[in-house]
């Protein structure tokens, strides 16, 4: 298995909307690769991460053996330092910033509708259970993969206190996806990625949550297909983009951002910004819950080292910019809601 370093090896199934991220990017950027169809179990002659989460992909480690890798964030900005071409981030640092919070925003806020939908209501729950283990023991009988479901299951729903849904957060969540679909739907009318006419990392990280919403629970996908053609078909489309052609002049310009593109960063900073804040004063706090407001409603939570970890990677980006570059991005945030994140 691991004499194949002509191509990148990875672990995932079809259910991680953070597999199905990187899935897509490895094929609009041609980086030839192969992908092990599998769960959270070992792989044998493969190493095993510290905390095994999907996908993992193995790439050499300082050493050059093998290491199993996890955290889709930090492996696309390192296969962007390997493999030259197609670039998923922006040329322009101001811009490269702007997508840097859209990605985060699609993979932590959007993740906790994904996760809610699924959990929270009984068709969805029964259509997961029924379907994510026969993505890799289909073959079991039928008693064998139904004790399979109901486990994971019985497994999955009490993490929801990790991603803060709850009967709390619950109508924040759905609101605020309810109106990200809709305002994703009016930035396709104009352009056909979040950040011009090519795919950026923000597109793929939205995209492999939208994987799950649009076209997998059953809650969500009717929502999403009612409200959102063009978004119900870019989820299909940017599944392989392999064949698109990108060129430099398809990203957008950071100096004049369109009103549709800062009416999605109104939505990060509507909800997913003020939440950063008050989960990053928890754990300073050392508190035992989240407690603030988000969109006038109460929000609690378990505080969530890993976003605490993300406040600071963001922050060290926009500290990194030049001044002339860091007064785009103000710019481009003003009246976003996100400022919040980068004042002194």
């Amino acid at each position: 298995m691991a004499e194949a370093q002509d191509r990148v090896l990875l672990k995932g199934a079809p259910g991680s909307p953070y597999t199905r991220k990187m899935l897509a990017l490895l094929r609009y950027r041609r980086i030839p690769y192969g992908v092990l169809q599998s769960s959270h179990e070992p792989v044998a002659g493969l190493p095993q991460a510290k905390v095994p989460l999907l996908p993992t992909f193995f790439l050499p480690g300082p050493d050059g053996a093998l290491a199993a890798v996890t955290d889709s964030t930090p492996i696309l900005r390192r296969l962007e330092r390997e493999h030259a071409g197609r670039s998923a981030r922006p040329g322009h640092p101001a811009l490269a910033m702007i997508d840097a919070l859209l990605e985060d925003f699609a993979d932590e806020w959007l993740t906790k509708a994904m996760f809610h939908y699924r959990w929270a209501y009984d068709a969805d729950v029964r259509k997961a259970a029924d379907v994510l283990p026969a993505y890799t023991r289909a073959q079991s009988p039928d008693e064998v993969l139904q004790a399979a479901g109901k486990a994971f299951a019985e497994r999955q729903i009490p993490r929801l206190r990790y991603v803060g849904s709850n009967a709390v957060t619950g109508p924040v969540i759905e609101a605020s996806y309810v109106r990200y679909v809709d305002l994703m739907e009016d930035h396709l009318r104009t352009h056909r990625f979040l950040l011009g006419a090519r795919p950026a990392a923000a597109d793929f990280a939205a995209f492999g949550q939208l994987t799950q919403l649009a076209h997998f629970d059953p809650t969500p996908m009717a929502l999403t297909h009612e409200r959102a053609q063009r978004l119900s078909a870019w989820v299909l489309l940017t599944e392989d983009l392999s064949g698109l052609e990108p060129t430099d002049a398809d990203w957008l310009d950071p100096t004049g951002l369109p009103a549709t593109l800062k009416a999605i960063l109104g939505e990060a900073g509507r909800t997913y910004a003020p939440l950063l804040l008050a989960n990053a004063r928890a754990i300073r706090d050392g508190a035992e819950e989240v407690r603030t407001e988000i969109d006038g409603r109460p929000w609690t939570m378990q505080p969530f080292g890993y976003q605490a970890k993300c406040l600071g990677w963001l922050r060290e980006e926009y500290a990194a910019l030049t001044a002339a570059d860091r007064a785009l991005v103000d710019a481009a945030l003003a009246g976003t809601g996100c400022e919040v994140l980068f004042a002194a």
